[in-house]
């Protein structure tokens, strides 16, 4: 196995949280010459852009060696990220002696699936279509424009995603005005039990009309027809009105799950 694949499986059974993002984790499949990496044996560091990972075998924790990674890729200058998936004591440690702040939380919601789900009647949406895909990367742009990492999402990008193994097109729902795309709610299945809200994107001006609580539920009863007994979303833990839409359809956050973005 490759080493950081190895070392990454280990700290995610350690810790219940996967050291690297999905966006790190595409950027070394599909482009892994602009990806700066640091491995040991114990140990790796990445540097993709401005955004550094630094992951420690669980059987070498406690002797140094997160710290040194740190210390031999971090750029003397210049504005750094670094994300903290599950808020671990050590990199809350490192960020303070190393002059991070921390400027996001990221929260994982939850929801069982042996919860009745609420019906939704929207005769707009429908699943996608290989036609759709110029209008989904137009709607994301516009939901998230000021969001640092969905925002970015060109062709490229999502072509990128639906060549994952996960990708079912039945799975991403879109809301459709007939010339134009209103919003879409793309799914994840992970695994015969759990499921994921991946996505969901409305453009802006559709919205008002009550749009992301209708493409949640179609997802969720998407979702509901595999199977899957959980269903998890992350969401910006200052997102309130988004936060209060998803506790309303029966998610909750526990404080363990949450992700922590560090910056200096």
């Amino acid at each position: 196995m490759d080493p950081i694949a190895e070392i990454a499986a280990a700290a995610e059974a350690a810790d219940g949280a996967a050291p690297l993002d999905e966006a790190t984790l595409l950027t070394l499949r599909n482009r892994p010459e602009s990806v700066r990496s640091w491995v040991r044996d114990e140990g790796f560091a990445l540097l993709v852009g401005d955004e550094l990972s630094v992951v420690v075998h669980p059987d070498a924790r406690g002797r140094g060696i997160g710290r040194a990674l740190l210390e031999e890729a971090l750029p003397g200058a210049g504005e750094v990220s670094a994300w903290s998936h599950g808020d671990h004591p050590a990199a809350a440690a490192l960020a303070r002696t190393h002059g991070f702040e921390r400027v996001r939380e990221l929260w994982v919601m939850r929801r069982p699936m042996s919860r009745p789900l609420p019906a939704y009647d929207d005769a707009r949406v429908r699943s996608y279509r290989p036609t759709d895909a110029d209008e989904v990367v137009r709607v994301n742009a516009a939901a998230f424009a000021h969001h640092p990492e969905q925002g970015a999402m060109d062709a490229a990008n999502l072509a990128e995603r639906m060549a994952q193994p996960w990708f079912d097109p039945a799975g991403l729902l879109v809301a459709d005005a007939g010339d134009h795309l209103l919003g879409f709610h793309w799914t994840k299945q992970h695994s015969p039990e759990l499921g994921e809200v991946y996505v969901v994107g409305i453009d802006p001006a559709a919205q008002g009309q009550g749009l992301g609580k209708v493409l949640t539920l179609a997802g969720l009863h998407h979702l509901a027809s595999t199977g899957v007994s959980e269903v998890l979303l992350y969401v910006e833990s200052d997102n309130r009105p988004a936060i209060a839409v998803y506790s309303g359809l029966g998610f909750g956050h526990a404080g363990a799950d949450t992700h922590v973005m560090y910056r200096r």
